[in-house]
Order: structure tokens, then C-alpha cells, then sequence
């Protein structure tokens, strides 16, 4: 249908970038706009996001040459890439105010459809891009890639350019960490001179204010493997920490100190610069990230913020003496506390109503942090614990390393002794062995009652739950039990998880200070950390990479997919590396 621009062109909330609705054919002759009175160009390329039965967000930046006021931006989207059948056109203004990007909100579409997009303002062209819209009815296939954490000083990002090439894509999911704000001095940018990877001099400091966070965007999305990523198919993304600053939570941060502002004032210049640049609709409260995508009959995607809107400070092994019985308690004590939220209420009860309601297979959470318990020996802990430290201040590490090697041997043999059942297995042993604590307080193991709650939600509704995870910068795969002392469900299989690693940022490798030449050396510490964590099913240490999550009304397959370096302009796919494991519905059980 033809309309009039006025009747089908609305701004969205003011200062968090501009998103105008399409309805339709507007009239706007879009082959004819060759006023070439700006000098602009399309540097940053084009995105699509969120994509509805009905509806997709397209996205671009107009970068102005010279200084200006605002600028005339056009579009289109067709269901064929030569532009012939063109559903919907329009023209928008853009200006500083918004960093000059333009979302796109086009309304009225068909399901489970291919569309292609494009822009243009002053005679330049962007390049086109496509995106796909959420199936209805009764479905075979569901595909997902799974990103996270981004680091442009640390290395190349070959994974986005491989994601490119992956066909039958309903979407590619980015489960946070998209940038950094680290200046080039900070962390993860040894190599970034030798690479070419620098952060530009006057962004090559660490984030603070609304000017650094948009241009830190700005340098990451010129990067071609991350824009052809894009280009390829719709983003549904959520943040992380490092989108705001290291280990964020509620009402700070560990990288925030009163030096260096408000924190909240510093949190909403990067949720603006956020929803300024990236695929996402616009929502009222720009906190309440969360939200749902449903696939047809297969699939509920269930976007999860475990980082702004909610979450408690993290707790700190520092203030527990694990070495002593009383302290242990405390700890379990603090962890489990329910006063401790990582959704919290509001968010956690939308979710545990969406589970309980959706008719759909499958119920996907897609988010942060890992929900996996990541119990380790206290021994293991304690020893990792003094290597971070001497890492940190540069001591010699040799001895440490050596130990670390001992200490995980001699563990796994005892482990390896009590699951064959040897009853020469001394108490003593046993309690090395099976005293144990969660490792990383930042993810769900540090609020363990909220997990509880979600696990037994998804026990009681008898339905299928998978758990995607990104931050730790490798690929793990979990069972999800509920604990013994649950008082819903009880030690049951509540659904698995899978974990991407990362795009560039590196991983364990580097606290573990791993040889990775040595593939033996490093098999064997991956199978020692695999049998001495009892929840834990597979793991990859040491290489970056993706996952691919493809859903049928049977089963759910999981496939990780690496790459032998960030750290050269040429690589190559790492076969012997990928793995595949898979559940089967109504399972809950991983299989290889």
C-alpha cells in the first residue's frame, strides 16, 4: 500500500538514537536522490536485528566529511537482493544527536521471509544487507551462531567472518562483550602495535563518557569481518560487563573508581551509546533489556540481562577463610543467601511465567555468565589463585605451574580411583577430592538461589531447557541439576548448557599459562578439569571460536567451531578441533 511519510514515520525515544517506523511504500524515489551536496559515507556498513513474524530493525551510520547539522538518510527492503519487488521505503534525518545512526523499525512483513536492505544519502550507496523474519506455524529447523566477547587490541576477527559463511542462519545471537573499554594499555593489548589492532589516539583511552563509547563503537564496526557478520543476518544481542566496565552489577563496578565520575551517569552514556549502535528495538526503560523471541513451535529465545538491571555485588573469596571448616560454611551460606539476585524478582517472574506458558519445544536462555556448576577442589582453587596473583605482578611463575601440574594430577587420580569404586580410597582423600567450591563468583554460581528457582521452574513446567552462555572465553558444555537440598525438585536434571568461546579475548590458556603448542599437554589438562568438576561435560581451553545451536522437535545439536589464531591476518578452521554434543527432547541428558 502507498502512503504518506507523516502517517507512517514516528521518532522514537529521544536520546537513544533514532528509530523511525516503515510501514510500507512511501513514494520516496530512492534511485533519484543524487544531491551530492555532503560529502558523507557509509564506513560502519549495515545491520538488522530483532526480528519479529512481522517485523526486523535495519540499522546503518552516515559518516559526514565535513561538519553539519543533520543529514537526509533514504532506505529500502526488498524480498529479492536486485531491489525488484521493494516492500518498503522512507527517508528519516539523522543527526549528532544520535551519532548520526538510523534504526529502521519495518513493520508489516511476512513471516519466515527474506528480506534485503540498503541506504543511501547524497549520492552514496550503502552495502546491502539481509535479514530474516521469525517463522509461524509448525517449523523443522531453528539455527542459531553464538558470539561473544570481542576484543579488537587483541587479535583479528576472523570467528565474525566465519560466522559470515554459515549457511541457514535464522540468526546469530551475541551473548554480550561486543567491545571493551579498556584504553591501549589495558587488557588483552600486548600484541595490538605488532597487529595493527590499536584503539585510534583520540579513543585510546579507557571509556568514561558518551563521546568514547560511541567512538569505540565507531572503530570497532569499521573491522569487515565483523560487518559482513551483520550483513549476513540478523544480531539478537544482549550486554555484558565490558559494554559498561569490567564486572558490572547493579550500582558499580571493579573497573569504576570515584575518580573517575558517577557511576551511574557513566552506565547510561554507554546504554545510549549502546541502542545508538547496535540492531536492538528501542524500549522505554533502556535497563530492561529483556526480552522474547518465539519461533514457531520450536523455539521460545528468552534474552536474559544478568549484568544492569539487578544484579548484587559479587562476592570476593577474600572474605572467607576456605581453609577452615567454619569458613567453608559461611561461604555456601552467602552464596545460596536468597537475598541475592542476579535477574532479580521482576525479571525472574517473567521468565518463570514464559517457560511455564510457551507452547513451544524448546525453552532457550540466552545470556551471560555460566550457569554450569563450576565446583572445584578447594586445593585447585586456592593454587589458582596465588598463580592469578604472581601473574598479575609479574613474578616468576615456574614453580607455581609445576605445582599446579602435580596438584592436578595427583587430584584426578583420586577421582579417577572413587568412580571405580576402589575401597582403599582414604576419607582423607575423599574430602580433598569432593571439598569444593565454585571458581568464578561472578557468574550464576555466586547467586545460587536464583538459579535453584529457574531450575526447579523448568523441572515443575516439564519442559525442555537449553543455556546459552558467552564471558569466560571458551567453549564448556554442563549438565543443570537442582541441588539435593532444593525444595521444589530435588537432584533432578533440570536441562543442559552451552557455552561459546570467544571471538579474540584470550581464555584460561593464559591464567593457566598453557603450552598451546602442545596439544597433548593440553588435552590432558581439559580432561583433568572435566573429570574433577562433576557437572561438567566437555571444555575447550585454549582456542577461539563460535557455536552453532541447531533446534528440530527432537533434538537440540550443539557444534563449536575454532580457528588456529587471532594473532595473523591468515588462519585456518580447526576440524580436529570441533565437537559436537546434542540432547535429545525430553532427555535433558548430553550425548555425544
Amino acid at each position: 500500500m502507498t502512503l504518506t511519510r507523516r502517517s507512517f514515520l514516528k521518532a522514537s525515544a529521544a536520546g537513544f538514537g533514532v528509530a523511525v517506523l516503515s510501514l510500507g511504500l512511501s513514494g520516496c524515489v530512492f534511485d533519484s536522490d543524487d544531491d551530492d551536496s555532503v560529502d558523507v559515507s557509509f564506513d560502519h556498513g549495515v545491520a538488522s536485528g530483532d526480528p519479529l513474524s512481522d517485523a526486523l530493525i535495519i540499522w546503518t551510520r552516515v559518516t559526514p566529511q565535513q561538519p553539519v547539522s543533520s543529514l537526509k538518510v533514504q532506505w529500502q527492503a526488498a524480498t529479492d537482493p536486485e531491489f525488484i519487488n521493494i516492500s518498503h521505503d522512507g527517508e528519516a534525518q539523522v543527526s549528532a544527536d544520535s551519532d548520526f545512526t538510523l534504526k529502521v523499525d519495518l513493520q508489516g512483513l511476512d513471516a519466515n521471509t527474506q528480506y534485503y536492505y540498503r541506504f543511501k544519502a547524497y549520492g552514496k550507496t550503502s552495502p546491502t544487507g539481509k535479514g530474516k523474519t521469525l517463522p509461524t506455524g509448525n517449523i523443522e529447523q531453528v539455527k542459531f551462531a553464538v558470539v561473544s566477547c570481542a576484543n579488537y587490541p587483541a587479535g583479528y576477527f576472523h570467528v565474525y567472518g566465519e560466522v559470515a559463511k554459515q549457511p541457514d542462519l535464522d540468526a546469530v545471537l551475541h551473548l554480550g562483550d561486543y567491545l571493551y573499554e579498556y584504553g591501549n594499555d589495558g587488557y588483552a593489548t600486548a600484541d595490538a602495535a605488532a597487529l595493527g589492532r590499536l584503539l585510534p589516539q583520540d579513543n585510546s583511552t579507557e571509556m568514561l563518557s558518551l563521546e568514547d563509547y560511541r567512538k569505540r563503537y565507531a572503530h570497532y564496526r569499521t573491522d569487515t569481518d565483523l560487518q559482513a557478520a551483520h550483513s549476513h543476518c540478523p544480531f539478537i544481542v544482549v550486554w555484558d560487563d565490558h559494554e559498561i566496565t569490567n564486572d558490572t552489577w547493579r550500582d558499580g563496578a571493579q573497573n569504576h573508581s570515584e575518580d573517575e565520575g558517577d557511576f551511574t551517569q557513566r552506565k547510561l552514556y554507554a546504554l545510549q551509546a549502546y541502542f545508538e549502535w547496535m540492531p536492538i528495538r528501542n524500549v522505554a526503560d533502556k535497563e530492561r533489556i529483556y526480552r522474547r523471541f518465539d519461533f514457531a513451535n520450536l523455539v521460545s529465545l528468552y534474552m536474559l540481562d544478568t549484568r544492569v538491571l539487578a544484579r548484587d555485588e559479587q562476592l570476593s573469596f577474600a572474605d572467607f577463610d576456605l581453609a577452615s571448616a567454619p569458613g567453608q560454611v559461611q561461604f555456601a551460606s552467602a552464596i545460596s543467601s536468597s537475598s541475592r539476585a542476579l535477574l532479580g524478582s521482576e525479571q525472574l517472574t517473567w521468565l518463570q511465567d514464559g517457560i511455564m506458558t510457551s507452547d513451544c519445544q524448546w525453552q532457550v536462555l540466552a545470556q551471560q555468565v555460566l550457569m554450569t556448576k563450576m565446583h572445584m577442589p578447594v586445593e585447585v582453587l586456592q593454587l589458582l589463585g596465588s598463580l592469578q596473583v604472581a601473574l598479575a605482578s609479574g613474578e616468576d611463575t615456574s614453580a607455581l605451574l609445576t605445582q599446579a601440574n602435580a596438584l592436578f594430577a595427583e587430584l584426578a587420580q583420586i577421582k579417577t580411583r572413587i568412580l571405580a569404586g576402589d575401597p582403599t580410597v582414604s576419607a582423607n582423600e575423599r574430602a580433598r577430592v569432593e571439598t569444593k567450591v565454585p571458581y568464578n563468583l561472578d557468574a550464576w554460581d555466586g547467586y545460587a538461589y536464583e538459579r535453584e528457582m529457574l531450575l526447579a521452574s523448568a523441572v515443575a513446567a516439564q519442559k525442555d531447557l537449553v543455556v546459552l552462555a558467552g564471558d569466560t572465553h571458551n567453549g564448556w558444555a554442563g549438565q543443570l541439576r537442582t541441588d539435593a537440598t532444593n525444595p521444589i525438585a530435588a537432584n533432578q536434571a533440570a536441562g543442559v548448557e552451552f557455552a561459546t568461546a570467544s571471538v579474540s579475548s584470550p581464555g584460561l590458556e593464559s591464567y593457566l599459562s598453557l603450552n598451546t603448542q602442545d596439544p597433548q599437554a593440553v588435552a590432558q589438562i581439559e580432561q583433568v578439569i572435566t573429570l574433577l568438576i562433576d557437572d561438567l561435560t566437555y571444555n575447550n581451553l585454549v582456542d577461539r571460536g563460535y557455536l552453532t545451536v541447531t533446534f528440530t522437535a527432537e533434538q537440540a545439536q550443539a557444534q563449536w567451531h575454532y580457528i588456529n589464531t587471532v594473532k595473523d591476518s591468515n588462519y585456518q578452521v580447526l576440524s580436529t578441533r570441533s565437537k559436537q554434543l546434542s540432547v535429545n527432547a525430553g532427555s535433558r541428558q548430553l550425548i555425544s
